[in-house]
C-alpha cells in the first residue's frame, strides 16, 4: 500500500491513478498504482532503473498503446475522465497530455515548423499571423526566442542539445496542453543546459501541471513540489517533496536518497 505523507484534501487532482497496472505480456511492470496529481505542481517521480516510473509516466498518455505486447489495467482519470475509455480519442489526449523525451527529437523541419506541427494537425489556427503568433509565444515560454527569433527557417537539428530540448518543450507547450510528461529531459544535457531547463519547468509550473522522471534526486528537490518513489513497480510513497527527502516513512525509500542502494 502506497503511503502518502504531506499535503492533501485541499488541492484538486487534474490527474489520477487506481489500481494501475501494467503488463509485458506475462511480466508485470507496474503491481497496483495509486496516485495523485494536482493541478499546477510539478509531481517528480524518482526510484532505481527499472522500478516502473517510465512506465507509470508512459500510462498517463496512452503511449504505451505503441507496445503490442503491453496491457494496462486499473483506471487513469484526466479531470475525472476515463483516458482509457475506448471512446476517447486517443490523439485529442496526446494534446492535452503533452510530452518531452530523454533525448531531445526535433522533427527534421525548421524551427517554425517544428512549432506549427502540432498546431496544424489539430486545427487550432488557419492564417499565418495566428501560426506566427503560437510560433512566438510557444518559443518565448520554453525561454528560446530571443535566441532563434532570427533563424526560425533554419533546421531545429542545428541547435545545441539544450536548446534542441527547449525547443522539444515548445513544440510540446504550442498546442495548449494541460499536463506536460517529461521523461529524464535533462540527462543528455550538460549543467549549464539543465539549469536553463530547470528554471524554465518552475515557470512553466504557472500554467501545466507537469509529471517529471528523473534518476537525479537532486534535480528532484530543486524543480518538483511532491516526490513519489517507485521501487520494483511498486508506489512506495508519495508526499511532499521536502519530507520525503528528509522524513520519508519507508525504509526503502530512505535506502535510496541516502544511497544504500539504486
Amino acid at each position: 500500500m502506497t503511503k502518502t505523507s504531506g499535503e492533501a484534501g485541499t488541492k484538486r487532482a487534474k490527474m489520477a491513478g487506481r489500481g494501475v497496472k501494467v503488463f509485458y505480456g506475462e511480466k508485470r511492470a507496474l503491481h497496483g498504482i495509486d496516485v495523485d496529481i494536482y493541478q499546477n505542481e510539478v509531481l517528480a517521480l524518482i526510484g532505481p532503473s527499472g522500478c516502473g516510473k517510465s512506465t507509470f509516466l508512459r500510462t498517463l498518455n496512452r503511449m504505451n498503446d505503441t507496445i503490442d505486447i503491453c496491457r494496462v489495467e486499473g483506471k487513469i482519470t484526466l479531470d475525472g475522465q476515463d483516458i482509457y475509455d475506448p471512446k476517447l480519442d486517443v490523439v485529442q489526449l496526446r494534446a492535452r497530455v503533452g510530452m518531452v523525451f530523454q533525448k531531445p527529437n526535433p522533427f527534421p523541419k525548421s524551427i517554425y515548423d517544428n512549432i506549427v506541427y502540432g498546431p496544424k494537425l489539430h486545427g487550432l489556427a488557419t492564417r499565418k499571423d495566428e501560426f506566427d503568433a503560437i510560433v512566438e509565444q510557444s518559443l518565448k515560454r520554453a525561454g528560446l526566442w530571443t535566441e532563434v527569433k532570427d533563424r526560425l527557417n533554419e533546421p531545429g537539428t542545428g541547435l545545441s542539445g539544450g536548446q534542441q530540448q527547449r525547443l522539444c518543450i515548445a513544440r510540446a507547450v504550442a498546442v495548449s496542453p494541460e499536463v506536460i510528461l517529461m521523461d529524464e529531459p535533462c540527462s543528455a544535457l550538460d549543467p549549464i543546459a539543465t539549469a536553463h531547463i530547470e528554471e524554465l519547468i518552475d515557470e512553466l509550473r504557472a500554467n501545466f501541471t507537469i509529471v517529471i522522471v528523473t534518476h537525479n534526486m537532486q534535480q528532484a528537490a530543486r524543480v518538483s513540489q511532491r516526490t513519489a518513489f517507485f521501487h520494483l513497480g511498486d508506489l512506495v510513497e508519495v508526499g511532499a517533496t521536502e519530507e520525503i527527502f528528509t522524513n520519508p516513512r519507508d525504509e526503502r525509500t530512505q535506502g535510496y536518497i541516502t544511497g544504500r542502494y539504486g
